[in-house]
């Protein structure tokens, strides 16, 4: 990604800002080995753990810790060289040389040359590996459609120049490209390992700090280190990740010193546990770049009158809603981009709320006080606190519009496919949806252009406005250092138009709260989640 470093205060070292922490020692002194047990909330097992198919953020934790690509995010989340040791961009930002790691391996031992990195883009943007984001994330690169389309087993502007020399071509400059190499579908895979059979993720591995080693469906994954990793063996033996869909338990299970990390990018210390643990050696929170949002099919009535949507945004009290709803535990929002986020810095002005502006505009639609509105559905995944959101949510509309919402709770995975139908087939789709966006990388172009320009893969309640899809365009393709405060305010005036039309209702940005052992070192907080800069350098106390 980035020209761009995050404003948020970006974490510290876990066990370096507690003094005195686990045994005391320096961590450079305390010998490598042990095992990590870091929980993850929210599910019950893990979606995917392919790098073409990274089906959430939980998925996400699993894939970076075995997989690796060209470049990598540092804990102040700017790129890094990865498994490209250096690269070089023509002229006119369109033509990037990757130069491969002299050296990198997968953990068998296998050299990894740049045929490894093509067969691994194009695998992700095949249709027989049926990614859901590759095809939409991967188009700019040239021939990239072809593939996509079944025409082509591969995209032109992906060439492997030598063993050790990558080419890829864009079909026009992006100012994003290399922070969204840091996303898992252009990882490497061992090409053996996936021909092998369906049955490959259960023994997975790739140029990460680590590898498989076991996966108990529905209770753990565990994964040992990775002897070929190209810095070095890992500082632990194994991480030890089980699986808790209620966040509550994962939490009694830390208490009970059952785990050295609580806490994942979308489920934390559940919001009613915050209070018992601030202040706390092992308690670390920080504003998450993520969004909750209220997403709308603007296909189906009511919410294809913009008049409605406005209406039910101005409905809603996103202060008593983090408070009374989320305990305080984040921050109530107007905007699409999360505070901190490049681009946040630019002013914009919300849907603010206001009962009687709220009755006013809905009546505007045709219904006034609420009468005629047709059925509504608020549709929610079970994680979390959502419950909690919705019904909230659901009191704001009957009590400021007078509309009655029914809820609809799915499980996670069933929330994730009645998505997938909703831009697949809107009519057959959800109607009024509790979603959220985390950032794959930080930049706007990924809130922005990839969730709310007209046919993208992820807008899924069809929103479209010609002004936002011409702004956004224009602002993705400007690279030049020189145009960096000339491309957010570009993206400033397209967020503004998806505000004033409602395109999304922003909620709050989650607080992201974990728990983690004062004897556990080398591992940063973000709000992207817990990163480890160095595998090597992390430390467990024992």
């Amino acid at each position: 990604m980035r020209h761009y470093v995050m404003l948020l205060a970006l974490g510290m070292l876990l066990a370096g800002c507690v003094p005195g922490a686990g045994s005391g020692r320096n961590p450079s002194s305390i010998p490598p080995g042990g095992e990590l047990r870091w929980s993850i909330e929210g599910v019950n097992d893990i979606a995917s753990i392919d790098p073409a198919n990274p089906g959430d953020a939980q998925s996400n934790t699993i894939i970076n810790l075995i997989f690796g690509g060209l470049v990598r995010l540092d804990e102040a989340l700017t790129v890094q060289p990865d498994g490209a040791e250096q690269w070089s961009v023509s002229a006119d930002g369109t033509a990037y040389t990757f130069t491969i790691r002299n050296g990198l391996r997968f953990a068998t031992g296998q050299v990894v040359t740049a045929a490894d990195f093509a067969y691994a883009i194009n695998r992700a943007l095949s249709p027989a590996t049926k990614s859901f984001g590759a095809p939409s994330q991967l188009s700019h690169i040239v021939g990239a459609t072809a593939v996509v389309e079944g025409r082509a087993d591969q995209a032109s502007g992906v060439r492997a120049i030598s063993d050790r020399a990558l080419e890829i071509r864009l079909d026009k400059p992006s100012a994003y490209f290399l922070a969204q190499l840091t996303y898992p579908y252009t990882f490497v895979v061992p090409r053996a390992l996936v021909e092998s059979g369906a049955a490959w993720f259960d023994q997975a591995y790739g140029t990460g700090p680590f590898t498989v080693k076991q996966w108990d469906h529905g209770k753990e994954i565990v994964l040992e280190r990775n002897p070929n990793y190209w810095r070095g063996p890992a500082g632990v033996d194994r991480v030890r990740l089980p699986f808790f869909p209620d966040s509550e338990v994962a939490y009694q299970q830390y208490r009970a010193g059952n785990l050295d990390i609580m806490g994942s990018q979308q489920n934390g210390v559940p919001a009613g546990r915050v209070a018992e643990v601030r202040g706390q050696t092992d308690f670390r929170t920080a504003s998450a770049a993520t969004l909750r949002y209220v997403g709308f099919n603007n296909t189906l009535p009511p919410f294809d009158n913009v008049y409605v949507r406005q209406a039910f945004a101005l409905a809603v009290d996103r202060e008593a809603l983090v408070r009374d709803a989320l305990a305080g535990t984040a921050v109530a929002t107007g905007r699409i981009l999360p505070p901190g986020f490049p681009g946040s810095q630019n002013a914009v002005k919300g849907q603010s709320f206001d009962p009687s502006a709220a009755r006013t505009t809905l009546g505007l639609a045709g219904f006034l006080s609420g009468q005629g509105v047709p059925p509504v559905t608020l549709a929610y995944g079970q994680e979390g606190d959502n419950q909690r959101v919705v019904e909230a949510l659901a009191a704001f509309w009957r009590d400021n519009l007078g509309v009655s919402v029914s809820t609809q709770p799915l499980a996670l995975n069933e929330f994730s496919a009645q998505l997938d139908l909703t831009q697949r087939d809107p009519e057959q789709g959800l109607q009024l949806y509790l979603s959220v966006w985390g950032a794959d990388y930080p930049d706007p172009q990924n809130f922005l252009s990839q969730q709310l320009l007209t046919g993208t893969a992820n807008n899924n309640g069809h929103w479209s406005s010609d002004a936002f899809d011409e702004l956004v365009q224009q602002a993705d393709i400007m690279g030049g250092l020189d145009q960096v405060d000339q491309r957010l305010s570009l993206y400033t005036r397209a967020e503004q138009i998806a505000l004033d039309e409602v395109g999304w209702l922003p909620l709050y940005t989650p607080q992201l709260n974990v728990l983690v052992r004062p004897n556990v070192s080398g591992l940063y907080f973000t709000p992207q989640g817990i990163i480890a800069s160095d595998w090597p350098a992390v430390r467990i106390a024992r």
